[in-house]
């Protein structure tokens, strides 16, 4: 954005006074009118004719010449004000082009944060169902030990135990590669990054009202809107170049020639020496009325004008489908929640079941097994449910731009 608000100043920068200084000495026919005319380019001096009209010599004569001399625009017909509109567009694309990459980053950083959220939480449920397991072991080890048990048991305890253990292991080691994920996305410079549950996310707006306002809120449309802008200001701004322009020129100036002069005098030094004034001021109207090239750099900018609408109608259908399509995740995501939550209850309520009838010695270690392998799976189904939840939230927050 800071290269296009560079390149805005260069069109307004023709409004500023140009000026230069020359020195010249060269040798040459001087078989010149009195006529006089102001050169555009460089600095603006009048030629001035030092010979008579009907002059017909081939011999050399030197000239000096040294002057300074200024330009200032008066009227450009719409020339730098189209220039500058161009170059102001480019710099609304950029702008819009930085708030999309932001929200990109937003977006990273906040799956990041959810995913060491969720991480953590199977994290809890695998200790948890480790330290329950341990429990059960110690008590099939010392049932085994009374003869109230068969050794099957323990055996089976043990294997639960390793099992659960695995699972805690893995689960840590997942937690660490989300934080290191986490503090890769952040920026910082700890290898890792550890995330604190923050507060529950709030409800989007209502898609209704998000389909009605969908061009100013999602950035991807904004930036292709910018950029037909952008196009067509290009295409205006090449359109005007073949408008007059309206200018103010002097020079201060002083020259010789070695030729003899219409009054028979002779400079010194033969006109090696500038030693006669002139200066002049005048009003120049430039018009080029037909330049090919010019006219062929439009055409080719309307035809990518064209090009760019089209791609702003595609962009709009494809963001449309995008923000529906993140709404009914979001739905999906909640409503299996409720029921992921639901699922967990009542497979505590039937763990807590078997952990009875074990401790009473009417239940195997199988049954009990198999209520902490429900419950624990239902736990950790419940974190990959609530990870779903906040990430499709954050990918809604994302395309409508909710916290620009």
């Amino acid at each position: 954005m800071t290269a296009a608000q560079a390149d805005a100043r260069v069109p307004r920068a023709q409004w500023l006074p140009n000026l230069g200084a020359v020195a010249e000495v060269l040798e040459g026919t001087t078989n010149n009118s009195t006529a006089s005319y102001v050169a555009t380019s460089g600095v603006p001096l009048p030629r001035i004719g030092a010979t008579s009209v009907n002059s017909t010599g081939w011999s050399p004569s030197p000239s000096s010449l040294a002057g300074v001399g200024a330009n200032q625009e008066l009227f450009d017909f719409g020339r730098i004000g189209a220039q500058a509109g161009a170059a102001d567009a480019a710099i609304t694309v950029e702008k819009l082009n930085a708030v999309s990459q932001r929200l990109r980053l937003d977006l990273l950083v906040k799956d990041a944060y959810f995913a060491v959220l969720g991480a953590r939480a199977i994290l809890r449920a695998a200790e948890d169902a480790f330290n329950r397991s341990q429990i059960h072991r110690d008590m099939a080890q010392a049932g085994v030990k009374n003869g109230l048990r068969a050794p099957i048991e323990l055996t089976r305890a043990e294997a639960d135990l390793t099992r659960f253990d695995v699972a805690r292991v893995r689960a840590a080691g997942s937690l660490e590669e989300a934080q290191v994920v986490y503090a890769a996305a952040v920026g910082v410079p700890d290898p890792v990054l550890d995330a604190d549950q923050g507060s529950p996310q709030s409800d989007p707006p209502p898609l209704p009202e998000v389909m009605r306002d969908v061009a100013r809120r999602d950035s991807e449309i904004r930036v292709a809107q910018a950029r037909v802008g952008l196009q067509a200001a290009t295409t205006e701004a090449l359109g005007v170049l073949t408008r007059p322009d309206l200018s103010l020129t002097g020079s201060l100036s002083g020259r010789a020639g070695g030729a003899k002069g219409t009054n028979g005098q002779s400079l010194t030094l033969d006109g090696g020496l500038p030693q006669v004034p002139n200066w002049d001021v005048g009003l120049v109207l430039r018009w080029p009325l037909y330049d090919p090239v010019l006219a062929a750099l439009r055409d080719a900018s309307a035809t990518r004008e064209k090009v760019a609408r089209a791609d702003l109608a595609v962009t709009v259908q494809a963001e449309v489908a995008a923000i529906r399509n993140a709404y009914v995740s979001l739905d999906v995501a909640r409503a299996a929640l409720v029921s992921l939550n639901k699922a967990a209850e009542a497979a505590r309520a039937n763990y807590a079941q078997a952990d009875a009838r074990f401790k009473a010695g009417l239940g195997t270690s199988v049954e009990l097994a198999d209520g902490e392998a429900l419950r624990t799976d239902a736990e950790i189904q419940v974190a990959v449910g609530e990870f779903q939840v906040a990430r499709a939230r954050a990918i809604v927050a994302r395309l409508i731009a909710e916290e620009l």
